[in-house]
């Protein structure tokens, strides 16, 4: 039986993954650091580390996140163990400088992951996702709890959020067929849409009026350090949004056209997620 071995397994994109595979019949090995409370599909086998899970696998799903500085080993191993395919999770600026990419002081490694896999010498698909849905529910839902208003920078600021579910059936199209081998594939939602517009839109979900209200960057930036976000992650932040305030953010096909189906709207994302703002 084809084999793949999914890291990052328990996190938004590496559980629907887990699933849509278990759900194609192909064998499931989930890398997780709490294998206890994992809580994936029965017949998904559960590993602490890549390494444990490596031999005998077909493909690898790589998270740079949930690798950290195992990356480079990983891949290293995979090629030995004889894995035939590589799929790495990159981001759609993941060759911006770097000191646009907030996402790198979380310990994203968009570049790198995508790079050693494209120089593998192994089959390779890297994913190139915009900013995910479920970013805006870690961000806002604390202030749409308490009011009505969503306040931060810059609301002309573009992007095109992906619903994490997309990103997943395009990885498993990736790791189950091979009509992606070899590509970095941008991958986004059907539409742009400014802060102000997302919050109108988890609005709409909610039934409820909300607005957001634009503070003065210096004043955010600031925020984000004394709740104990780095320098580095304040200003990344408000470099990457400050570069889409004249211009729309980048909006492709790709989900539509590998799916065969539309991709995922922030409306339809946020009205299947309520949950996450009440």
């Amino acid at each position: 039986m084809f084999t793949i071995l999914v890291t990052g397994a328990t996190g938004n994109v590496g559980r629907p993954l887990v699933t849509q595979l278990a759900t194609a019949g192909v064998d499931v090995r989930a890398v997780t650091r709490n294998p206890d409370s994992a809580n994936l599909p029965p017949g998904v086998d559960v590993y602490r580390t890549a390494l444990d899970g490596l031999p005998g696998s077909d493909a690898v799903f790589l998270n740079s996140r949930a690798l950290g500085d195992r990356l480079r080993a990983t891949v290293e191993a995979a090629r030995a163990a004889g894995v035939q395919r590589l799929v790495a999770l990159s981001a759609i600026n993941a060759d911006d400088d770097f000191a646009r990419q907030p996402s790198r002081v979380r310990g994203d490694r968009n570049k790198e992951v995508d790079e050693l896999a494209a120089g593998s010498g192994l089959e390779w698909v890297s994913l190139r996702p915009s900013v995910f849905a479920s970013n805006f529910a870690g961000m806002w839902a604390s202030q749409i709890r308490g009011g009505d208003i969503v306040s931060g920078p810059y609301a002309t600021a573009s992007v095109a959020p992906i619903a994490d579910a997309d990103i997943s059936a395009v990885a498993a199209h990736a790791l189950l067929t091979d009509d992606l081998v070899g590509q970095r594939i941008p991958l986004t939602g059907p539409q742009a849409l400014t802060n102000a517009e997302l919050v109108e839109t988890i609005g709409a979900a909610l039934g409820r009026p909300l607005e957001y209200h634009e503070l003065p960057p210096d004043l955010v930036r600031q925020r984000f350090v004394d709740i104990g976000f780095p320098e580095a992650f304040a200003d990344a932040y408000m470099g990457l949004l400050a570069e889409t305030v004249q211009r729309p953010a980048q909006v492709t096909a790709d989900v539509e056209k590998i799916l065969e189906r539309p991709a995922t709207s922030f409306a339809s994302w946020a009205s299947d997620h309520r949950h996450l703002f009440n």
